[in-house]
């Protein structure tokens, strides 16, 4: 025969529900306390904050019908209601502007980029890298690309690498397609051989 020990099933119940109640009371009594609890700033106007923040971005964005970028970014948030509304990529982007029949005109990356949604303005900030089809190459701290009149203008220090020569100037403007361009305050490195 099989004895039982420890404690009869009646005082078994009553102690198993005094330690649950013991236990569950005591996460609830360090809450009673007064103390004031430390919270952040509420945020009651819903013009700072973003209506949608997106991670992995790679869409194509079209003017009057026509597919004009295409945009890759690490993250992309729409403020729609700040003044002027823009979107932001704060973490990279990288920017292809396309001609009519889909190819890449130019190619652009930086590390952070804002669109203002009424102005149609890009702006682009902090190691601003450009290439166009010529292969010159444009780097810069600073870039805006202007939608309206389909130009790209900086008021930067500039360099523009050429096949042969380097460019370096204080401002430039040009086409979106980067292949017609003015460069402000201007230097260069123009390699010369003997014969020249």
């Amino acid at each position: 025969m099989i004895q039982r020990t420890g404690l009869a099933p009646m005082k078994y119940r009553t102690y198993l529900t005094t330690v649950i109640i013991t236990v569950v009371m005591s996460f609830f009594c360090p809450s009673c306390g007064k103390k004031d609890r430390q919270l952040g700033a509420a945020i009651t106007s819903r013009d700072s904050a973003s209506v949608v923040t997106t991670r992995g971005v790679d869409m194509l964005i079209s003017e009057n019908g026509i597919i004009r970028y295409h945009v890759i970014a690490e993250e992309w948030k729409m403020f729609d209601k700040m003044d002027p509304p823009f979107y932001s990529m704060e973490q990279g982007v990288l920017l292809e502007i396309l001609d009519s029949v889909m190819q890449v005109e130019s190619m652009l990356e930086a590390d952070t980029a804002y669109y203002m949604n009424k102005t149609k303005i890009w702006h682009l900030i902090s190691n601003v890298h450009a290439e166009n089809v010529k292969h010159e190459e444009f780097d810069t701290q600073e870039l805006f690309i202007n939608n309206g009149s389909d130009r790209m203008y900086s008021d930067s220090l500039i360099h523009i690498k050429q096949e042969k020569q380097i460019l370096v100037g204080h401002g430039f403007e040009s086409n979106t397609n980067l292949t017609q361009y003015t460069i402000r305050k201007t230097e260069g490195v123009f390699p010369i051989t003997e014969s020249e």
